[in-house]
C-alpha cells in the first residue's frame, strides 16, 4: 500500500494535501541560504491519534517526516526535504486548560503565542516568552526552537516555562514527560531534552506551561550614546548593580539610521547607539531614574524617561521597527543570533562593524543587551551573486566571532540547516557524538527532520 493510501486509512481527506502547487508552499520557513526540498505530501492532523497514525505510517514505509508550526523560524529547521511528509501542526490549536491556582496552561502545539498570552491575561496571569513574531508563531514552534524574546532578561526563555509534554515518538508511541506540579525532579529531565530539539526527537502534541502573575504595566527609558562601547558599559553597570529590567535593548548606528530613514523618528545622526530599558516593578519611575543616572555616568548624551504607558510605547517604537527598516535597505536580509557574555557585548558589536567594513556590506545590530543576545542583520542584494557570497561569508565570520568571545551560535533561533556546521564546532567531537547517540535512541531510523542540527 502506498503512502497516500496508508494515510487515508486514518485521516480525513481534507487533512491530506497532495497538489504540488499547494504542498510547495510548505517547503520552507523564513531563513535565507537554506536549501529546501519538495515534499511528497502535507498532512494537517487535528488529534493526537491522527499524529500517531501518521508516525506509524512513516515508520513502516521509512518516509522522512518534517514537523512544522507557523514557519516563522529563521534557521531552516522547518524546511522540507525531497520526498518527505510535512507534518503541519497548525490545526491542533486548542487551549485545553488555564488553571489560575496551579498557574499552568495546557495547550496544543498550534496555539499562537499572542492568543495564549491574551487568554491568560484575562485570568490575571502572564506567559512571558514573547518572540518578535508572537502574533504569528506557534507554541509548538517556540518549544522546538527554544524561542526567546524581548523580556528574557528578566523572565527567561521558553525552556523555563515548559513543565511537561506529550510527545508522539517516531514509531507512533505516546510519551508523557514532566509534570503539572510546581516542583518535580523524578528521573532524567526529558522535557528539557525536547525543548530546542527542532522536531528531531519526537512530535510535541501537548504542552503544560508555567504561568506567572501578570506584572504591573511597564515604563521605559531611552538613552542615546556617542559610542557602542559607552552603551555597553551602561548595560554592564545596570546588571552589575542588581537591577532587574523587564527589557534592555540596544540598537547600533546602522539600525538607528535605517529606522530614521523609514519612519522619520528624529534621532540625531550623531547617535551611535540607542539603549532602551523598561521596568514592570511596583515603582518603575524610581528604577528608571537609577538606570538613567548610570547611563549618564557611562556617557549618554541624552536620557529620556517615560512618564506614561503611551510615552513608553513611543520610546520603544524604534526597536519594534528596526527589522522592518533594515529589510528596506536591500532586497534580502540574513538575521544572525549570536549570544555572548554581557561583559563581551561591546567587543561583539565592534567586531561586527569591522566585519561589515571588511565585506563592504550593511550590517545592522539590534541586541537583547541584558542577556547578551545580538541579532546582526546582514543586508544584501540576493540577485547579485558576489554580494550574496559576501553576505554568507560575513554571517560565518559573525558566528566565529561569537564563539571566540565565549558565546554561542544561537540564543533563541535554533540551528536548523543554517548553523549545523557551526553546531559541530561549538559542541566539539565528544559533545557531538553524545548528541547523535541521543538522536539514535529516539529516532533509530533517522526519519524525524533529517538533515537538521547534525
Amino acid at each position: 500500500m502506498d503512502l497516500i493510501a496508508r494515510l487515508r486509512a486514518g485521516l480525513p481527506g481534507e487533512a491530506i494535501l497532495t497538489d504540488p502547487d499547494i504542498t510547495g508552499s510548505y517547503a520552507n520557513d523564513m531563513a535565507s541560504f537554506c536549501e529546501a526540498g519538495t515534499p511528497a505530501v502535507v498532512v494537517l492532523p487535528r488529534t493526537v491519534e491522527q499524529v500517531q497514525h501518521i508516525m506509524r505510517t512513516a515508520t513502516e514505509l521509512r518516509v522522512p517526516v518534517v514537523p512544522q508550526g507557523a514557519r516563522t523560524g529563521l534557521s531552516g529547521a522547518a524546511n522540507a526535504s525531497d520526498g518527505c511528509l510535512v507534518l503541519s501542526l497548525v490545526k491542533m490549536d486548542r487551549i485545553i486548560e488555564i488553571n489560575p491556582v496551579d498557574r499552568i496552561a495546557v495547550v496544543e502545539p498550534g496555539v499562537i503565542n499572542a492568543v495564549l498570552s491574551r487568554a491568560v491575561n484575562a485570568h490575571g496571569l502572564y506567559y512571558p516568552p514573547d518572540p518578535s513574531s508572537w502574533e504569528q508563531c506557534s507554541i509548538g514552534g517556540n518549544i522546538g526552537t527554544a524561542s526567546g524574546g524581548l523580556c528574557c532578561v528578566k523572565y527567561g526563555v521558553t525552556a523555563e516555562y515548559v513543565l511537561g509534554l506529550d510527545v508522539v515518538l517516531a514509531d507512533g508511541r505516546l510519551l508523557t514527560t514532566g509534570r503539572r506540579t510546581a516542583k518535580g525532579v523524578a528521573g532524567y529531565d526529558l522535557t528539557r531534552l525536547f525543548v530546542g530539539s527542532e522536531g528531531s526527537l519526537g512530535i510535541v502534541v501537548r504542552a503544560v506551561l508555567a504561568l506567572k502573575p501578570e506584572p504591573p504595566g511597564q515604563l521605559a527609558l531611552a538613552a542615546e550614546f556617542p559610542s557602542t562601547a559607552a552603551a555597553c558599559e551602561a548595560v554592564c553597570e545596570i546588571m552589575a548593580r542588581g537591577h532587574a529590567p523587564a527589557l534592555l535593548e540596544l540598537m547600533d548606528r546602522t539600525s538607528i539610521r535605517a529606522v530614521n530613514a523609514m519612519a522619520q523618528m528624529g534621532l540625531p545622526d550623531s547617535t551611535e547607539a540607542l539603549l532602551l530599558a523598561a521596568f514592570d516593578t511596583p515603582e518603575p519611575a524610581a528604577d528608571l531614574a537609577a538606570v538613567g543616572a548610570l547611563c549618564t555616568a557611562a556617557g549618554a548624551t541624552e536620557v529620556v524617561p517615560a512618564e506614561t504607558a503611551a510615552e513608553s510605547d513611543l520610546l520603544l517604537q524604534a526597536r519594534r521597527l528596526a527589522l522592518t527598516a533594515l529589510e528596506q535597505v536591500k532586497s534580502a536580509t540574513m538575521i544572525d543570533d549570536v549570544c555572548v557574555p554581557r561583559s563581551r557585548l561591546a567587543e561583539m558589536l565592534d567586531g561586527t562593524a569591522a566585519i561589515a567594513e571588511k565585506y563592504g556590506l550593511t550590517i545592522g545590530v539590534c541586541a537583547h543587551a541584558g542577556d547578551g543576545n545580538t541579532h546582526p542583520t546582514v543586508c544584501f542584494d540576493a540577485a547579485d551573486p558576489d554580494e550574496a557570497r559576501r553576505a554568507r561569508a560575513s554571517f560565518d565570520d559573525i558566528m566565529a566571532l561569537g564563539l571566540q568571545l565565549g558565546g554561542t551560535i544561537t540564543g533563541e533561533h535554533g540551528v536548523g540547516v543554517l548553523k549545523k556546521e557551526w553546531l559541530a564546532r561549538e559542541l566539539g567531537p565528544v559533545g557531538l557524538e553524545l548528541q547523535r547517540g541521543i538522536k539514535d535512541v529516539f529516532d533509530p531510523l533517522g526519519i524525524l527532520n533529517p538533515g537538521k542540527l547534525f
